[in-house]
C-alpha cells in the first residue's frame, strides 16, 4: 500500500484543555438532540477571501458525547464549520422515543442532522457534508454513507466498531451480561453502581493508548462529564442498551450488514486506527481499508481508541489531506473512485 499524505496546512495551536463548544437542540424524529457548533475560522496565516469553507458533522462512540470532538473540530475550523451531535440518550440529548437504542435509530438521527446541517444558509449550503465518526459513531457513519451518499462528501472513520464476533478483553463483565437475552437491566444496575470518578478513570484506561500521558485537566473534565451523566436517570440504560443494539447489529445480513455497506461506498474515505486500540482490534484497519473502494489508511503508533482526543493534530492533517485532494464542489454520490487499493501510512 502506498503512503497516505498528511496536509501541510497551518493549524491553530491548542493550548490547555479547550472548553466544549456551545450547542443547541436540533429537532429529530420523536424529539431533539443537542448539536454543538464549531464556527469556521479560516486560514491561520492567509486572507479569508476565497478560502474554502465547507461543513463537517462529527459522531461520537459508545459512552461518548459531542465533547469528544472539541479539539479536532477546533483544528479543522481552518476549513470547516463543524457540528458535533450527542446521540439520543448520550451527552445532553434526551433518550429516543420508547427508549429503543438501536443502531438503525442512530443512523436515522444522523441522517436527520446531516439534512439539517446541509440546509443551513451560507457558504456550502445544499452541498454534501464531510462525515467523521468514531467507534459506534464510525459504524453508524458507514451505514449512513451507504444509505444516503448524496449527503456525504467524504467519510472519515476513527476506529469504527465494525462487526466482529469476539468481545474485546477490555470490556467489563457487566457489559457481557448484554449478550444474554432478557437481562439487560442487570447490566444497567451494575453500571449504575460505578462511581463517576471510577467510570472516568476506566474510560481513560480503556480508550487511550498511553493513559499516563493524559493531562490532569483532561481527566478532571472527563470526571465532570461523568458526574453530570450520573445525574441523568436514563444514562445507564442508554449505555447498556446501545451496547446491546451494537451487538445485535453485528448479526444483520444483506444490505443492513456493515461490511456489505462498506463495500458499496464510493466517496473518498479515510480510515484511522491507533496501534494500541484495546476496544476494536487494529487488525481490522487494513481489512476495512481494503473493503472500501476509494480509501486511505492512517495507523497511529502508540495511540488508542480515540485518536481525535489523543492525537488530534495528525488526525486533523489526515482529514484535511483527504478533503484537499477532492474538488470542493463534488458530491459524495458522484465522487470518482480514484483507487482500488487503500493507501496507508504509520505515524
Amino acid at each position: 500500500m502506498s503512503e497516505a499524505e498528511l496536509s501541510t496546512t497551518p493549524l491553530p495551536s491548542l493550548t490547555g484543555v479547550l472548553p466544549p463548544w456551545p450547542g443547541a437542540d436540533v429537532p429529530v424524529r420523536g424529539g431533539a438532540v443537542l448539536v454543538r457548533h464549531t464556527p469556521w475560522r479560516g486560514p491561520v496565516d492567509a486572507p479569508e477571501d476565497d478560502a474554502p469553507r465547507e461543513r463537517a458533522v462529527y459522531v461520537h462512540g459508545l459512552g461518548g458525547a459531542s465533547t469528544n470532538w472539541t479539539d479536532l473540530a477546533a483544528l479543522l475550523a481552518v476549513r470547516f464549520d463543524g457540528w458535533a451531535l450527542d446521540l439520543p440518550g448520550f451527552g445532553r440529548s434526551q433518550p429516543p422515543p420508547g427508549g429503543r437504542y438501536s443502531v438503525r435509530g442512530h443512523v436515522r438521527t444522523v441522517i436527520e442532522v446531516l439534512e439539517h446541517v446541509r440546509s443551513q444558509p451560507g457558504d456550502a449550503a445544499g452541498r454534501p457534508v464531510h462525515l467523521v465518526g468514531n467507534s459506534l459513531g464510525g459504524l453508524v457513519s458507514v451505514l449512513v454513507a451507504a444509505q444516503r451518499p448524496d449527503l456525504v462528501a467524504t467519510l472519515t472513520l476513527v476506529s469504527p466498531a465494525m462487526p466482529v464476533y469476539r468481545v474485546p478483553p477490555a470490556f467489563s463483565r457487566a457489559l457481557l451480561l448484554l449478550l444474554v437475552p432478557g437481562i439487560p437491566t442487570l447490566a444497567e444496575r451494575r453500571l449504575a453502581g460505578v462511581a463517576p470518578e471510577d467510570s472516568a478513570r476506566s474510560m481513560i484506561q480503556m480508550c487511550f493508548g498511553n493513559p499516563a500521558a493524559v493531562p490532569p485537566e483532561r481527566i478532571e473534565q472527563a470526571m465532570q462529564e461523568m458526574r453530570e451523566r450520573a445525574g441523568q436517570p436514563w444514562a445507564d440504560r442508554a449505555l447498556a442498551r446501545s451496547m446491546r443494539g451494537l451487538i445485535t447489529s453485528y448479526l444483520r445480513v444483506g444490505r443492513a450488514n456493515a461490511w456489505r455497506a462498506a463495500r458499496s461506498l464510493r466517496m473518498p474515505t479515510l480510515v484511522i486506527w491507533g496501534s494500541r486500540d484495546r476496544l476494536v482490534d487494529p487488525a481490522l484497519a487494513p481489512r476495512l481499508a481494503a473493503t472500501v473502494r476509494d480509501s486511505r489508511l492512517l495507523l497511529l503508533e502508540g495511540v488508542g481508541h480515540v485518536a481525535m482526543l489523543e492525537a488530534p493534530e495528525p488526525t486533523a492533517r489526515a482529514v484535511l489531506a483527504l478533503v484537499e485532494e477532492r474538488p470542493a464542489t463534488a458530491g459524495g454520490a458522484d465522487a470518482p473512485a480514484v483507487a482500488d487499493t487503500p493507501r496507508s501510512v504509520r505515524r
